[in-house]
C-alpha cells in the first residue's frame, strides 16, 4: 500500500513539474476543436404529419379495387422525384443559390438527401426536411426547413390528384382506340364465319362444327323416322276404326226400322261387349257379327242419310285422319330434305377435305377476338368509372395532422455538448502529454529509484533551498498558470453564452 501511495505521489509530482506542457496542449486542442465546430453550420429540421385516408365506401359499392400499399408507396416516391424537388428549389430561398442548370441539379441532389419521408401502418406520413446552408443565417435555415416541408405537402396533394386523373384519361383514350380496332377485326371475323356457314352449313340444323351439325342432322333424322312410324301406326288404327264406324246414326227416336239403324244399334251393342272384354269367340259376339253381316248389304242399298242423322264420331275420325296425313307428309318432306342436305355436305367434304379444318380455324379466331373484345369493353368501363370517380371524388383524402414545425433549436450539431466534450478531451490530452513526457525523463524522482537503478547504496539527498526571490518568482508563475487555466474555462463559458444567445435569436 505504501508503494502505491508513493507511486501516486511521484506521478502527481511529475505532472506538476510539466504543468505548462499540459496547459499548452489543452489550449491548442481546445482552439482547434472549437474553431472546427464554429465552421459547422447549424442544421434545422422541420417535420409535418399528413394522414392519407383511402376511399372506403365508394370503391366497394361500384366494384373498384381498394387502394393498396403499392399505391401508398407510389405516393411516397412522388415526393422525392426530380420534378418535385426542382419545384421546391424554385419556390424557396434555395433559388438564390442557383445560377445555372448545373447549380440547380446540385441543389436538387442536396435537397433529396436532406428530405426524409416515413410511413406508418396507419397511413400517416411523416415528412421531414433539414436545412443547413452555410451562407444562410440560423433564422434563414430555420425558415427554409419549414418552407421546404410546406411545399412538399402542397405538391404531394396536388400532383397525386392531378396525376390520377391524367392517368385515367390516357388509359381511357388508349382503350377506346383498342376497342375500335378489335371491333373492326371482330366484324370481319363474323363476316368470314357467316359466309362459310352460308356456303357449307346453311341447310343443316344446330350449331358448331361440321361434325357437330352432321351429328345433329342424324339425330333429327332418327327422330323424324320415329315420327313417321308413329304417324303410320296411328293412321292405320284410325282407318280401321273409321271402317267400323257408321257414317249415320238413327234419329232421336232411336232405331227407325231401317237396315242402317238396326246395324248401328247392333254395332253399339258389339262395342259394349268388347268394352267388357269379351273376345271374338264369345257366342253373343259371334251372333251380333253375323247379324251385322246380313244387314250390311241391305244398309248399302238404302239411300244415304235415310233413316238417321250423320254420325259425329265418323266425322271426327275423318278429321283426325286428315291431320295425321298432313303430319306424315311434313315428316316425309323433312326427312327427304335432311337426307339431301347431308348428301350435299358429304359431297362437299369429299371434294374439299379442308372444310372442317377451315371452320375450326374461323371459330378459333372468332372466339379469341370475342374474348379480347369483351375484356377490353370491361376494362374500358372500369377505367371510365375510375375516371369519373377521380374527377368527382378523391381516391385519397389528405389531412394535415401536424403542420410544418417552426424549428427554434438546431438539430445538429449539438454545440454545448461538443464544446464540453472538447474541453474535457483537451484537458485529458494535456495531462496525458505531461505523463508521457515524465516517462521519457532521464532523472530519478526519489533516492529509492536511484538505488534500484544503480544497485548502489545512496548515502544521502540534498534538498532544494528556496530563496525569497525564487519563491516570489514561483508565485508569479503559479498566478500565470491559474490565469491560463481560468482563461480556458472563461473561453468555454463565452462560447456557451454565444451559442445560447444565437438560439434565442432564432
Amino acid at each position: 500500500m505504501d508503494g502505491l501511495y508513493e507511486q501516486i505521489r511521484i506521478t502527481l509530482h511529475q505532472l506538476w513539474q510539466r504543468r505548462w506542457l499540459a496547459l499548452a496542449v489543452a489550449w491548442g486542442l481546445c482552439m482547434l476543436g472549437w474553431l472546427g465546430i464554429a465552421f459547422i453550420p447549424n442544421s434545422y429540421e422541420s417535420t409535418a404529419h399528413v394522414a392519407v385516408e383511402a376511399r372506403q365506401i365508394l370503391p366497394s359499392q361500384v366494384g373498384m379495387p381498394q387502394p393498396t400499399q403499392t399505391d401508398l408507396t407510389r405516393l411516397k416516391q412522388t415526393l422525392t422525384s426530380t420534378e418535385n424537388l426542382t419545384k421546391v428549389v424554385r419556390r424557396t430561398d434555395l433559388n438564390s443559390l442557383v445560377a445555372s442548370d448545373r447549380d440547380l441539379a446540385a441543389e436538387v441532389e442536396i435537397l433529396r438527401q436532406s428530405i426524409k419521408v416515413t410511413a406508418t401502418p396507419e397511413n400517416i406520413f411523416e415528412i421531414g426536411a433539414t436545412a443547413k446552408v452555410s451562407g444562410f443565417s440560423n433564422a434563414q435555415n430555420a425558415k427554409l426547413a419549414a418552407a421546404i416541408v410546406q411545399n412538399l405537402i402542397d405538391l404531394f396533394v396536388s400532383d397525386n390528384l392531378n396525376g390520377d386523373r391524367t392517368e385515367a384519361n390516357q388509359s381511357l383514350a388508349f382503350l377506346d382506340n383498342e376497342v375500335h380496332r378489335r371491333e373492326q377485326e371482330l366484324q370481319q371475323a363474323e363476316q368470314r364465319r357467316a359466309d362459310f356457314e352460308q356456303h357449307y352449313l346453311g341447310l343443316l340444323p344446330g350449331e358448331g362444327s361440321v361434325e357437330q351439325r352432321m351429328a345433329a342432322a342424324r339425330s333429327e333424322l332418327s327422330n323424324v323416322d320415329q315420327q313417321l312410324i308413329q304417324a303410320q301406326t296411328s293412321m292405320g288404327a284410325l282407318r280401321s276404326q273409321l271402317a267400323s264406324t257408321p257414317p249415320t246414326i238413327p234419329g232421336v227416336g232411336g232405331n227407325d226400322g231401317s237396315a242402317s239403324g238396326q246395324m248401328a244399334s247392333l254395332e253399339g251393342q258389339l262395342s259394349q261387349y268388347q268394352a267388357r272384354g269379351w273376345t271374338d269367340s264369345h257366342p253373343d259376339v259371334i251372333a251380333l257379327k253375323q247379324q251385322i253381316a246380313r244387314l250390311r248389304p241391305m244398309a248399302a242399298r238404302e239411300p244415304r242419310g235415310a233413316g238417321g242423322m250423320q254420325n259425329p264420331s265418323y266425322v271426327s275420325l275423318q278429321t283426325m285422319i286428315g291431320e295425321r296425313q298432313g303430319q306424315l307428309q311434313a315428316a316425309l318432306s323433312r326427312k327427304n330434305q335432311l337426307q339431301s342436305d347431308m348428301a350435299q355436305l358429304t359431297s362437299k367434304e369429299a371434294s374439299q377435305p379442308g372444310v372442317a379444318a377451315e371452320q375450326e380455324r374461323l371459330n378459333r379466331d372468332y372466339d379469341v377476338l370475342k374474348r379480347q373484345y369483351d375484356k377490353l369493353l370491361e376494362d374500358r368501363d372500369q377505367v371510365r368509372l375510375r375516371s369519373d370517380i377521380a374527377t368527382k371524388t378523391d381516391t385519397f383524402k389528405f389531412r394535415v395532422i401536424d403542420p410544418p414545425s417552426q424549428p427554434t433549436l438546431p438539430k445538429a450539431p449539438n454545440r454545448p455538448l461538443l464544446l464540453t466534450v472538447i474541453l474535457i478531451a483537451a484537458i485529458g490530452a494535456g495531462i496525458g502529454a505531461a505523463f508521457v513526457a515524465a516517462q521519457l525523463q532521464r532523472t530519478f524522482p526519489t533516492q529509492n529509484k536511484l538505488a534500484e537503478a544503480t544497485g548502489l547504496p545512496v548515502l544521502g539527498t540534498v534538498h532544494e533551498v528556496l530563496t525569497p526571490e525564487l519563491r516570489a518568482h514561483r508565485r508569479q508563475r503559479l498566478a500565470w498558470l491559474g490565469g491560463g487555466a481560468g482563461a480556458l474555462f472563461a473561453g468555454y463559458s463565452v462560447l456557451m453564452l454565444v451559442e445560447f444567445w444565437q438560439r434565442s435569436a432564432v
